[in-house]
């Protein structure tokens, strides 16, 4: 049931997320270097890294845990995403992009999600 998780299109578009998140957290200060930004950046790293494992699984039903698995790393980014933007660590159209883009991920993986659902 392997499924080659580089062909995923929500693999690739989370990716381009972790790679989002990255360039603006390298921005934030030195204080955060433990704190949220390596938070933020574990939590999207968790999105494509759970696809990749899951599309590795041997039934449908094992992929689909691990699809939710990284829908849930999304829920939890959202929040980080806020916090960002309440604390101000990066710009409004900064944080904007990276809500815009979660929000594309998170619902490529529930039509995932749903289309595994309606095969079985």
């Amino acid at each position: 049931m392997a499924h080659d998780f580089k062909k995923l299109k929500v693999w690739e578009v989370s990716m381009n997320l972790v790679d989002d998140i990255y360039t603006v957290t390298r921005t934030f200060p030195p204080e955060e270097k433990f704190g949220l930004s390596s938070q933020i950046r574990r939590c999207v790293v968790s999105i494509p890294s759970n696809i990749a494992e899951g599309s590795h699984r041997s039934t449908k039903k094992d992929f689909r845990s691990f699809l939710y698995i990284a829908f849930s790393s999304g829920a939890e980014l959202e929040t980080q995403i806020e916090i960002m933007r309440r604390q101000k660590l990066a710009s409004v159209s900064e944080v904007d992009n990276l809500q815009a883009r979660l929000k594309e991920v998170m619902g490529m993986l529930h039509n995932l999600i749903k289309s595994i659902d309606d095969s079985s």
